[in-house]
């Protein structure tokens, strides 16, 4: 498992480009036949992929999370990016296909991910809050989940928020997830720019080709700065920090949030002439 140790507000100040990326990003999360682990201090979030080919990836136990198994008091939000798969949670198995979401509750024991073909993995991105109450674990199909449209080819932000593991469609303790497609055409994300003092969020970008990124805004919004992210690299914001992005092309990105409040539309925005 690695982990992430983020900046405080002051040293993010005075960062290079190797120090921010060290801090905040997180790569290497889609490695096939692996399962990967990341562990931040940006509300103890575990983020990582299980890639399964050839045989079943389960949640390691690892000692740093002194816990008998990995969900004994972690809820876990997982989106299929990939190929069919399955995910079986304590006997019970939920096919996933691609942009299906599952929400795993806090107590479940044995957690195994399953590709439908090895030659066309799954790709199950997740992400692991710790949690203080049982909810039961819930399949939610990319059809079922709240489809919000929102800006405008004018403005080259013509996307879907797709908001899957959320209150009123999912009982959690404090994750709130979903997936936003930009359309082609469209490259900017999540401007104008908010913050929320009440959560933290990671964001994973994925859909992009090989020679294409997306330059990440972060910091403060007085004090801004960019981390180029590729295909399936993740960034961890924290409570101060903007997190906006423009890409190379139009790209699909997924978003989770914790902490002490789930309801979407808390946001902080920020005014475009206040930006720097």
């Amino acid at each position: 498992m690695k982990f992430l140790h983020t900046a405080d507000r002051e040293r993010y100040r005075r960062m290079t480009t190797d120090e921010m990326r060290e801090a905040y990003l997180i790569d290497d999360i889609f490695i096939p036949g692996e399962l990967t682990l990341c562990y931040t201090d940006v509300e103890r979030s575990i983020v990582g992929s299980a890639v399964p080919t050839q045989a079943a990836l389960e949640f390691p136990v690892h000692k740093e999370l002194a816990a008998d198994f990995f969900c004994q008091r972690r809820e876990v939000g997982v989106i299929n990016i990939g190929d069919a798969g399955r995910v079986t949670v304590d006997g019970e198995t939920f096919g996933l296909e691609n942009r299906d979401s599952l929400y795993i509750g806090r107590g479940s024991r044995e957690v195994a991910f399953e590709s439908d073909s090895a030659d066309v993995p799954a790709k199950f991105y997740f992400v692991s809050y710790p949690a203080h109450s049982d909810y039961p674990c819930k399949r939610v199909r990319r059809n079922e989940a709240n489809r919000l449209e929102m800006g405008s080819m004018e403005e080259c932000n013509d996307r879907v928020i797709n908001q899957s593991l959320i209150p009123g469609i999912v009982d959690t303790c404090q994750l709130v997830m979903g997936f936003t497609e930009l359309a082609p055409g469209s490259n900017w994300n999540t401007m104008p720019v908010h913050t929320h003092r009440r959560r933290t969020e990671v964001y994973m970008y994925f859909d992009l080709g090989e020679n294409d990124v997306v330059f990440h805004l972060m910091g403060e919004p007085d004090e801004t700065r960019s981390i180029v992210v590729r295909n399936g690299q993740a960034v961890a914001s924290p409570s101060w920090s903007i997190h906006s992005g423009v890409g190379t092309r139009n790209y699909t990105f997924v978003w989770a949030m914790g902490g002490e409040n789930q309801e979407f539309p808390d946001m902080d925005h920020v005014s475009m002439a206040d930006i720097q």
